[in-house]
């Protein structure tokens, strides 16, 4: 279910604690608040850039050059986009084992 984000109208600070703005988890084809549910004073809808997620496989990640470690044990990880002359795995404590940023980041 969507969750939309609300502003209140009036510049005076809501004692409803919701202020100024607040999430309001309604479906999609309910039309949008007027008041807030607390305070009932006058809301307007905030438009907001949607987020959508994609997966994506490591193969694709490190194709667009992004690096994935996952946690393995304490100061571990495991790099799962390694490039050719990278190590499987990243110690915090031994840097020859970090990924090789030259390879990821071109001009």
């Amino acid at each position: 279910m969507p969750v939309y984000t609300y502003r209140h109208v009036d510049e005076k600070e809501a004692d409803c604690g919701h202020f100024p703005t607040f999430v309001w988890e309604q479906p999609a084809k309910d039309w949008p608040l007027t008041k807030c549910p607390w305070c009932e004073r006058p809301v307007e809808r905030v438009i907001e850039a949607a987020l959508i997620k994609v997966k994506k496989f490591d193969c694709e990640l490190r194709d667009k050059g992004f690096t994935k470690l996952v946690r393995v044990d304490e100061g571990v990880f495991e790099n799962r986009t390694r490039r050719s002359g990278e190590e499987k795995y990243v110690d915090r404590h031994r840097p020859e084992t970090f990924p090789i940023l030259e390879k990821t980041i071109e001009d």
